[in-house]
């Protein structure tokens, strides 16, 4: 059981694992874990009151993790208040609306203390920018409205003599040593984003060489509002090391790692591929890329580590040189367009060392590719002292703003950002799967960057980290600090380990399924597109044979799994492999929107499914049409669709099609016309039981399917005939369901009847009536003082009261009028099923072990 709200998608509803907070037992959560966790009634009003809220438009409902450890640190809070002024550390993992967490804090918190001001603090103005964006999207919620400091004269103006509210936004570095606090009051909480960075520490630091003192910013925030309280927020842990993110924040409030999240469905794994081997760098140019990891790990955090011109020129000359961007940039265009374009949406990012190797990484793209302009971009800051020639490309801040919404845009043909240090923390794309890493980096910085890949959207297995730089080590240590199980878990992603093996296994257990089915005429190279849509619709008719239903289930789970691994592990199988993942997705897809259940065949979302996959697997130059005359509409009772589906070949197929539409046209009934509805529903059943117990054959089914298709077109009919609207006509067969009842009265007093009945039910109802007994009541006594009145007989008037009222409650539930409804639609959206893209006297279709 999941829950989520009115414009959540089915992927971000979200279950509820557990009843007190712990994450212990949450794998296998009973099943009345969601009932009793959710709607314990203090808690669930609770839910309501302070844990759902617009952001923008769109309706978010906290998940259970955000919900009990927003609870925790409102409480950790107030306590806090009360002594040492050190909140705690909120480490939930990226991606798992750590954010969002801070919006529902913030509003919580202000039940909880008196007149709360919130002080949100960033390292960063884009991480400063996207924060507030979330929390002014927000603002009805939180009672106010959020600023923004806009420099240090601002922030002083908004915190200096406020005595109450407010939520003010800055970034550290508008706090400056003075002798003055800006505030001594009690009730100012501190929230702190990215919590553990070394920025944060209170301890000074002095340069050895120039004796410089350097005051940690720690220290000067606590000096400018010394009796606040302080909470820290991170989506990656404290490092061992690390002692001061503690000394200012105190310990974990809740933790949330990567194992909870991408259990819940949260969050995905990040997966990686090494292809530092492609760039054929030589030992000296490893070596100096190891030294690079060497410094940052000695000096804290990359960004924090003031490096020499000369350092920093010595790898960016390395990296940036001509023959190994060139390299690079052509191992990229190869590795995205055969493995990568076709997934998803196709988002991806290049992380560059340097502003100028991002730039000749752009260059050298759009060289190989001229017609990408529209598909690649960089986004970066522009300095003052940049060349002339990059300032057209970068653009200025407007400019940036719309690049992050146009790729933040599946439709839109912005696909591969290249950038540096922008867009790596807290910039959320949930399309993009791929990330190609050019750029030695460490610790958190490190998960903060790959994290970008892990967000939660549509099928999406997993994000993939290309990494070309041999970042491997530095991300086994960074999982260092993590949970036991995360270690466990995560420490080891690398596609030749797991989605590999994975792979393999999962097409060796398709094969198995498979087995008995010559499909071999798909993998041969040289075959025609003719040729593989007859083997992809063999396929799908070996596994619609009425005895091989459980095959089929086994088989569209195993071969969605193998799509899932090949999604990751694209780059590393044979020609081969990938020809035969291509087969088993087509005859999965088809097998799915034949057989199964939910919304109505498209026969022409059927045939561009295929022919993308095909497309990005085998690199078919043809057009394989599995339907042909895709742009028309053919009804289930046209006599040529039914003439076509008898000639079939897959008779299987031709079974699964048939009983599909006729189920859908009974659903269609069982929203207007109840006594139609239980008749075929009655029949369609008695056909596919004998079916079923190898009474009928395949083609006596069919034979006995379209009779019925028969019956439900002169059926649909009758109410043109008689001169009757669909409600009018639902109401006469409820009236007539007896058969004796025609034999009774002359079709005139029937058709009057009906017509009588149907205006009195349509002048007697009133709002909601079906909802209330007594309008219900009243419903029935005007029904049968009618029947009364046409002498309708006593023995059959009772069944025909109760068919006739609940066919006008669901007229009334459908919020149908039942004044001049035009007849039901009976065409279906379904394309003429003739199975290859020609005529049927050229058809032959594969016929062994059918």
């Amino acid at each position: 059981t999941k829950a989520g709200t009115i414009t959540a998608g089915e992927d971000r509803f979200m279950e509820w694992k557990t009843k007190d907070g712990s994450y212990e037992n949450t794998l296998y959560a009973q099943f009345d874990t969601f009932i009793e966790g959710m709607f314990d009634k203090k808690r669930f009003l609770d839910i309501l009151k302070n844990f759902i809220c617009f952001s923008g438009d769109n309706k978010i409902l906290a998940a259970y993790h955000q919900y009990f450890a927003v609870r925790k640190a409102a409480e950790s809070t107030l306590l806090a208040t009360h002594g040492d002024g050190r909140g705690g550390v909120f480490w939930h993992t990226q991606g798992s609306g750590k954010s969002l967490s801070m919006v529902f804090y913030a509003h919580l918190l202000q039940s909880v203390m008196t007149s709360p001001t919130l002080v949100a603090i960033t390292d960063r103005n884009d991480l400063d920018d996207q924060l507030f964006s979330q929390f002014a999207k927000c603002a009805d919620f939180l009672r106010q409205t959020p600023v923004q400091a806009g420099s240090r004269e601002n922030l002083q103006e908004l915190l200096a003599g406020r005595e109450a509210n407010g939520i003010v936004f800055t970034t550290m570095q508008k706090f400056e040593e003075t002798s003055d606090a800006l505030s001594k009051r009690r009730n100012i909480v501190v929230m702190v984003d990215e919590a553990h960075r070394s920025q944060y520490g209170l301890e000074e630091r002095v340069d050895a060489k120039t004796g410089k003192v350097t005051i940690g910013a720690a220290r000067i925030i606590r000096d400018q509002l010394p009796n606040a309280t302080y909470i820290g927020f991170t989506g990656t842990p404290i490092s061992s090391k690390d002692k001061s993110t503690t000394e200012v924040f105190g310990n974990y409030i809740d933790v949330y790692d990567m194992t909870q999240a991408v259990e819940d469905g949260a969050t995905r794994p990040v997966y990686y591929e090494s292809r530092v081997i492609h760039l054929k760098l030589d030992d000296g140019v490893l070596k100096r890329i190891d030294d690079e990891y060497d410094t940052l790990a000695e000096q804290a955090e990359d960004y924090a580590i003031e490096k020499s011109k000369q350092q920093l020129g010595r790898l960016d000359s390395i990296l940036g040189a001509d023959s190994t961007v060139d390299a690079l940039t052509e191992d990229i265009i190869s590795h995205y367009e055969n493995n990568r374009a076709e997934e998803l949406a196709g988002k991806a990012l290049i992380v560059a060392y340097s502003r100028p190797i991002a730039m000749k990484i752009y260059h050298k793209i759009l060289e190989k590719r001229p017609n990408w302009n529209e598909k690649i971009g960089v986004v970066m800051t522009l300095g003052n002292n940049d060349p002339e020639d990059w300032h057209d490309i970068i653009g200025n801040k407007h400019h940036r703003d719309e690049m992050a919404l146009r790729f933040k845009d599946t439709e839109d043909p912005f696909k591969i950002a290249i950038v540096v240090d922008m867009w790596l923390t807290g910039f959320d794309v949930p399309s993009l799967a791929t990330m190609y890493v050019y750029k030695p980096m460490q610790g958190h910085n490190l998960m903060q960057a790959i994290a970008r890949v892990n967000r939660v959207y549509k099928d999406k297995e997993g994000g993939l980290i290309v990494d070309y730089v041999g970042i491997a080590g530095a991300l086994k240590k960074a999982m260092s600090d993590y949970t036991k199980r995360d270690k466990g878990n995560f420490g080891d992603t690398d596609i030749a380990k797991t989605a590999y093996p994975r792979f393999v296994s999962k097409l060796e257990v398709c094969r198995d399924l498979i087995f008995g089915y010559d499909y071999s005429a798909f993998m041969d190279k040289d075959g025609t597109d003719l040729a593989r849509a007859k083997t992809i619709s063999g396929g799908v008719n070996f596994f619609s044979d009425i005895r091989k239903e459980d095959a089929k289930k086994d088989f569209i789970k195993e071969a969605l799994l193998l799509r899932q691994a090949l999604q990751l592990c694209r780059s590393l199988i044979t020609s081969a492999q990938r020809f035969e993942a291509a087969y088993f997705e087509a005859v999965r897809t088809l097998l799915t929107r034949i057989s199964g259940t939910g919304k109505p065949l498209s026969l022409k979302e059927i045939n561009n499914q295929i022919n993308n996959l095909l497309k990005a697997s085998i690199k078919s130059e043809g057009v394989i049409n599995l339907f042909s005359d895709v742009n028309s509409k053919f009804s289930l009772f046209d006599p040529k669709f039914l003439d076509e589906i008898a000639k079939m070949k897959e008779k299987n197929i031709a079974v699964e099609l048939l009983k599909k539409l006729i189920a859908e046209q009974v659903q269609i009934y069982k929203r207007t016309n109840l006594v139609k509805s239980e008749k075929f529903s009655d029949m369609l059943g008695r056909s596919m039981k004998s079916y079923l117990n190898g009474m009928l054959s395949n083609e006596e089914v069919i034979q006995e399917l379209m009779r019925m298709a028969h019956d439900m077109a002169e059926a649909g009919a009758e109410g043109n005939e008689l001169g009757f609207t669909d409600e009018e006509l639902a109401f006469y067969d409820a009236l007539t369901k007896p058969a004796a009842i025609k034999d009774l009265y002359e079709n005139t007093e029937l058709i009057a009847l009906t017509h009588e009945l149907t205006d009195m039910l349509r002048k007697s109802r009133t709002v909601d009536w079906q909802k209330k007994q007594s309008a219900r009541a009243g419903m029935r006594r005007l029904v049968k003082k009618l029947l009364r009145k046409y002498k309708y007989p006593p023995e059959g008037m009772e069944d025909a009261i109760q068919t006739v009222v609940q066919q006008a409650e669901m007229w009334t539930d459908e919020n149908q009028d039942f004044a001049g409804r035009t007849q039901i639609n009976y065409s279906q959206d379904i394309n003429r099923e003739s199975l290859v893209a020609e005529s049927e006297n050229n058809y032959i279709g594969e016929d062994d072990n059918q």
